[in-house]
Parts: structure tokens; C-alpha cells; sequence
């Protein structure tokens, strides 16, 4: 039994690690897209996909009070993104293609749903309230994205557009939750929870589906 316990344990952890690899990777795209189209110089570039990829975990391993730091605990994802935003920029430089603000969306909402499940999973982990838990995947999977547009000086996307974003994560992470209390294996869940809630966002972008905003009612002129 405790053989196939210690594998168990060592198959989530890699598919944990797999998942917050490719959420970073994504999450540090669509920051670098971001600063691009906002021209900043190198090390702009550099912070911003850093804080796109790095914050939202950051944040969700203070709130969780977990040390060291999942970007610290794995120091070559640092090396991962600085590599990656060299190659970006030089590979933009030579192309010189158009960059939109629909690039930087696919990969956020790839990065996402891949953090909407790890974070979900690793409160999970730590025997949290199943609501706790949720929110701290919806915390991992959203204040990159916050973090980003507040330093290239626009108003989060996630709280602006009205196209749902927190709550694809906020379905994904109970998606896990259901997966985790019906005994599906953790892997396959942590898997798809995160496929859906990617998956979620996707569909909303190509729909055009918006929540409604909300509105004030103009004041009513008093007769004098």
C-alpha cells in the first residue's frame, strides 16, 4: 500500500508541475504580447510577462501562507521566461508582424484554465473548504492578468469587457472539486477541469457572448 500511495503522490505532482509549466508559458505570452503592443523596451517586457506569469500564484502562495515561492521553489522557470521573452522579442524584431489585442487572449485563456485547476488543486491539497479552494484557483488564474493590464496602464480586462472570465475559472475550479469528491483520479481531473475552463473562455470569445453591464439611470431634471 504505501508503494502505491508514494505513486500516486508522484503522479500528481508531476502533472501539477506539468500544468503550472504550461499556465506559466501561456500566462508569460500573453504578457509579453501585451508590453509588446504597448512598445515598452526590454525590460518591460521582461516585468510584464514576469508579473502576467508569476503573480497570480505569488499572490495565491501568500494568501495560503506556502513557502518558498512556486517561481522561487523552481528557479528555471525564470530562466524559461527570460528565455522565452529573448526569443520574442528578437523573433518580432526580424517578422515585424502586426500584434492585436486578440493575440493575447488565446494564450490567456489557456494559462487560465491550466491555474484555475492547480490552484484549486494545490488548496485542495491542503484540506481547504471546497469554496476556499475554488476561489484560490480563481485568485491563481486571474490577478496575473490584473497585474499586467494595471502596469501597461489599462483597466483590467477581467473586471472591463464583460465577457465572463473569473467565472470560467470559478466553474473549472468546482469541476475539479466534483471531480475530487467523486474519486476520479487526480490527474485526469486536474486535466480536465482545466481543459473546461479554458475551454469555457474560448467559446465565449468566439461567440462574442458579454454580461450585462451595469448601468445608472440618468438623473431626472427637477422642475425648478
Amino acid at each position: 500500500m504505501p508503494a502505491v500511495s508514494t505513486v500516486t503522490h508522484l503522479g500528481l505532482s508531476l502533472a501539477q508541475l506539468a500544468i503550472e509549466t504550461a499556465g506559466i508559458l501561456a500566462f508569460a505570452l500573453s504578457g509579453l504580447i501585451e508590453a509588446a503592443r504597448k512598445r515598452l523596451d526590454a525590460v518591460g517586457v521582461v516585468v510584464v510577462a514576469g508579473l502576467t506569469a508569476f503573480g497570480g500564484g505569488t499572490l495565491r502562495d501568500v494568501l495560503l501562507d506556502r513557502r518558498p515561492f512556486f517561481w522561487v521553489q523552481h528557479a528555471n522557470w525564470v530562466w524559461a521566461l527570460l528565455a522565452l521573452c529573448i526569443a520574442a522579442m528578437l523573433f518580432l524584431r526580424a517578422k515585424d508582424l502586426p500584434i492585436t489585442a486578440r493575440a493575447m487572449q488565446w494564450p490567456d485563456a489557456l494559462g487560465m484554465g491550466l491555474f484555475a485547476a492547480s490552484g484549486t488543486q494545490l488548496a485542495l491539497q491542503l484540506q481547504l473548504p471546497a469554496i476556499i479552494a475554488v476561489l484560490m484557483g480563481v485568485v491563481t488564474a486571474v490577478c496575473g492578468g490584473v497585474l499586467r493590464d494595471i502596469v501597461c496602464n489599462e483597466i483590467p480586462s477581467a473586471f472591463s469587457d464583460h465577457r465572463p472570465y473569473a467565472l470560467c475559472a470559478f466553474a473549472g475550479g468546482w469541476v475539479l472539486v466534483g471531480m475530487t469528491a467523486l474519486g476520479w483520479p487526480e490527474e485526469l481531473s486536474l486535466l480536465l477541469a482545466a481543459t473546461l475552463a479554458a475551454a469555457l473562455r474560448v467559446a465565449v470569445l468566439l461567440s462574442g457572448y458579454s454580461l450585462p453591464a451595469w448601468t445608472i439611470a440618468a438623473p431626472r431634471d427637477r422642475a425648478p
